[in-house]
């Protein structure tokens, strides 16, 4: 796709515009964004400045991710794709009677805490991809844990939010609560647990993590608070390279991450839009937005029955995007009226995100999590490491495939994603962080990119909508009122949120490779404290 076909024309309200350059970086935090630029500008590539990026972003974006998240990431290495699944098991003790007697799995706490992935991801793109040395990739990051750093607006709100909720948790109020309480918008935070952990990180390229010290100190404050977290599971632990998954759409193709993440999600629902016969309405009708809503919910309908750990699936993903299977459900899609579709039988056959792109045409799509915020809420005392609660994303149902269980990944949300042109080319590295919005989110930024030509930042501003439950949607309050109340009229339950809960919206990073110069165009989201910065 080149630059000049798109739409550039300002159609959302938003101060921003689309950011241009041969190198680019977009975050959801100004600090992490320039971090990864600094590695552009020493002769980095796009792995060096993901992973400045993805470090800084656990120290002054906490309320997003941490030292103890998970990570996925999708690499065009200037000639082909890369998928990495950079997330943790369950604990070999998690068998199903550990949790008998509950209605469903708990969200905050030990029992929550699987392996943390997202330091064996970083060591994995770097043993494979990275050009600098580890200790000056990790060096902004160390430098704004040890000498501090002024805590941005969004970041501090959510910060307050959290303290309120997880503030008796393991560890958290020694380390995210200084004086007692979350740091307000401006004031200086510091944590030298959280640089020296990461300087330790760096020095033994990740080993100390799950094999040595720090593993150590995770495993014994697990012990001490009754949780199941050891050694054994720690120093078991590998982040797997892994093929994508595609999907034609639109005159080009998006890829995803197999399961156990839910960007199968978008496949199916891209496949749907286009066996519909999508894209004779604007995008902001309600033609286009319906018939949107409710391919979601027939591929959301078909995730939440059918992926888990790909081990425990009891068919193949592919299968979900089998062409007939597509054309069947498709047919289920009514243009006149809301549905509330249950799963098909296919024949056996709190997250941040960050795109970064270099010169020489690497590009990379990154998302790491503690999920829910700050995740479990318990921290490792003297390291900064908080550790996600991913566990709750299973199910106590007896035979279900995300039925939890001893050293199993559980159903996912966190997912990368990334397109590309009909012959091949990389067109752009792009995620909407968020938990349930994701995949939703990817399905609106592929079709408003793809099929209408609208630029990285329009897109990114537009206001947003996302499937809850059964004909219930949200809306952004900044959606066309009078497209709100034809959506109404074809039957959907549509709530509108306000700004102040828009959080469940997600924020949208966007890299796009402009096929005629192969520089970059960049869209990052108002709805955070990010942006896209660029040489």
């Amino acid at each position: 796709m080149k630059a000049s076909s798109l739409d550039y024309r300002v159609s959302y309200p938003s101060s921003r515009s689309a950011v241009m350059g041969r190198n680019m970086v977009s975050t959801s935090q100004p600090l992490a964004a320039q971090a990864g630029l600094s590695m552009l500008h020493k002769g980095g590539n796009a792995v060096d400045a993901a992973l400045a990026t993805a470090m800084t972003l656990t120290v002054v974006e906490p309320t997003g991710c941490g030292l103890g998240s998970d990570g996925f990431a999708i690499v065009w290495d200037g000639e082909r794709m890369h998928g990495l699944n950079g997330s943790g098991r369950s604990p070999a003790a998690w068998t199903p009677d550990r949790f008998a007697g509950r209605a469903a799995m708990p969200e905050r706490g030990w029992e929550t805490v699987t392996t943390p992935g997202v330091v064996s991801a970083w060591m994995a793109l770097h043993d494979r991809f990275g050009s600098l040395p580890l200790e000056v990739v990790a060096a902004p990051a160390v430098a704004y844990a040890r000498h501090g750093y002024p805590v941005s607006p969004i970041i501090a709100t959510l910060w307050g939010r959290a303290a309120a909720v997880l503030g008796e948790q393991p560890g958290f109020a020694e380390t995210f609560l200084p004086g007692g309480r979350a740091p307000k918008a401006g004031e200086l935070f510091r944590s030298e647990g959280h640089a020296g952990t990461l300087e330790r990180i760096a020095a033994t390229r990740g080993e100390a993590f799950y094999r040595g010290d720090l593993a150590e100190k995770i495993a014994a404050f697990a012990k001490a608070g009754g949780g199941a977290l050891c050694l054994d599971d720690l120093g078991n632990h590998r982040a797997d390279w892994v093929d994508v998954m595609r999907q034609d759409f639109a005159g080009g193709t998006v890829h995803e991450l197999p399961p156990n993440g839910q960007g199968i999600a978008t496949l199916i629902g891209l496949g749907l839009l286009t066996a519909a016969g999508i894209g004779q309405a604007p995008v902001d009708d309600v033609e286009t937005v319906h018939a949107a809503i409710e391919a979601t919910k027939l591929a959301l309908a078909d995730i939440h029955h059918y992926v888990a750990d790909r081990d425990a699936m009891a068919i193949a993903p592919d299968a979900l995007l089998r062409s007939d299977y597509l054309a069947e459900r498709a047919g289920l899609i009514d243009p006149a009226r809301a549905g509330d579709p249950g799963h098909g039988q296919p024949r056996p056959g709190g997250t941040v995100y960050l795109a970064t792109a270099d010169a020489r045409g690497m590009m990379v799509s990154f998302i790491q999590s503690n999920y829910m915020g700050f995740g479990s809420g318990v921290v490792v005392p003297g390291t900064g490491i908080s550790l996600q609660n991913r566990g709750t994303d299973f199910v106590l149902t007896p035979g279900h495939a995300n039925r939890v269980g001893p050293r199993k990944r559980p159903f996912h949300t966190i997912i990368p994603g990334f397109a590309t042109n009909a012959d091949g080319t990389p067109l752009m590295a792009f995620g909407v962080m968020g938990g349930p919005i994701q995949a939703q989110g990817h399905l609106q930024m592929a079709l408003r990119i793809m099929a209408y030509g609208q630029n990285p930042q329009a897109a990114a501003d537009a206001p947003r909508w996302r499937v809850l439950k059964g004909r219930r949607i949200a809306v952004e309050d900044g959606m066309d009122a009078s497209l709100v109340e034809a959506l109404r009229a074809r039957g959907h339950e549509v709530v509108v949120e306000a700004p102040d809960t828009s959080f469940a919206f997600g924020g949208a990073q966007i890299v796009m490779r402009d096929g005629e110069t192969g520089h970059y165009i960049a869209g990052s989201d108002p709805r955070k404290d990010g942006q896209a910065v660029a040489f």
